[in-house]
This record gives C-alpha cells, sequence and structure tokens, in this order.
C-alpha cells in the first residue's frame, strides 16, 4: 500500500503546480503580450483614472447621450459581476411585456420619432452588458440627441461613423458601435 501512496501523492502534487500554477502563468503572459489591452480589460482612461471599459456596457439613461442595449443584469444594471441574460423565451409574456416598456421609453424620449426602433434598443444580449449597439439604433437616437444637445444632426452623423467598428476579420457580424466611445467622443467634441 506504501508503494502506491507516495507516487500518486507524488502525482498530485506534480499536477496541481502544472495546471493550477504553471498552466495559468504562461497562458497569461502569452495574453498579456499577444491581446495586452484585453487582457488589462480594455479600460478607457480619462484624466488618469479608470472610466470604463471598451468590453463592458454601461448605463446611460440621460437624453442627451446615446443608450445602449438594455442590460438583464441584477440587482443593477450592467452589473459586471452578475453576467447573464434574462433566459426569457421570445414568447414569455414577461419579455413581451418588457420590451413594449422600452418601445414605450424609446418613444416618450423622443416622440416625433416613428422609425421602427431597432431590435437591439429593446432586447437585452446574452451576457447582459453588451458595450455595443448596431448602427440602425445610433441612427435612431440622433434626433433626440440632437435635440437634447441643440447641435446638427451632421455632427452626430460623423461622431457615429468615426466611433463605427467594422465587421470582424471583414467577415463576421455586423458593424457596431462602442456606446460609451461614442458618449466620450461626444462629449469632447462639444467641449471644444
Amino acid at each position: 500500500m506504501k508503494s502506491l501512496i507516495r507516487p500518486g501523492v507524488s502525482l498530485f502534487v506534480l499536477l496541481t503546480v502544472v495546471t493550477g500554477v504553471v498552466y495559468p502563468l504562461a497562458v497569461t503572459g502569452v495574453a498579456r503580450v499577444t491581446f495586452a489591452d484585453q487582457a488589462a480589460g480594455s479600460l478607457i482612461v480619462k484624466d488618469g483614472k479608470p472610466i470604463g471599459s471598451k468590453l463592458i456596457g454601461q448605463n446611460f439613461s440621460d437624453p442627451k447621450y446615446f443608450w445602449g442595449r438594455p442590460s438583464a443584469t441584477s440587482p443593477m444594471p450592467y452589473n459586471a459581476a452578475n453576467s447573464g441574460g434574462s433566459n426569457l423565451g421570445p414568447l414569455n409574456p414577461a419579455l413581451v411585456d418588457a420590451v413594449k416598456g422600452r418601445v414605450e421609453a424609446l418613444r416618450a424620449a423622443d416622440p416625433g420619432n416613428n422609425a421602427a426602433v431597432p431590435v437591439d434598443l429593446v432586447t437585452a444580449s446574452a451576457s447582459g452588458f453588451d458595450p455595443h449597439i448596431s448602427v440602425a439604433a445610433a441612427q435612431y437616437q440622433v434626433a433626440r440627441v440632437a435635440r437634447v444637445r441643440g447641435i446638427g444632426q451632421d455632427v452626430l452623423q460623423t461622431l457615429i461613423s468615426q466611433n463605427t467598428e467594422g465587421r470582424l476579420f471583414g467577415l463576421l457580424g455586423e458593424a457596431r458601435v462602442n456606446v460609451l466611445g461614442l458618449n466620450l467622443a461626444l462629449d469632447q467634441a462639444l467641449r471644444h
């Protein structure tokens, strides 16, 4: 029996060190070298302070800003410690009611806008804190933001174009706009 315990304990310790220490450090090192920004959280820094991340949405509800996708996280929106969707199916009455409420809120914030509401402005992403919206969702909000800020829509159209990220590798997904980046660019443009 003793002849089996020693090799078993030795193997256990060796595998613990390899899989619990060496491998995670190697993966972290490779990530920090090859994807330095993402490995560090893709933080957006303003005046020397981190104010957000390019990877995590933030709650914008003031009409002078572009709004992102709704968040399904709890107990507060965009809670990065509680990633997850609502898990409500398309026929679930709770989801239908939530979407209707979100459409009504968008219509109330911009009563003159009769365009179709882009789906990403009324439905949460699977993670619950997607930082991006579609170009159509940004375009939908131009009239409201221009009216509240007292600026021309052409300024906002330019900012949207400048903050639009293309398809991944030119093939995958759709063009998208990072809401935090767009709102920071908006504030910066109006400061000058």
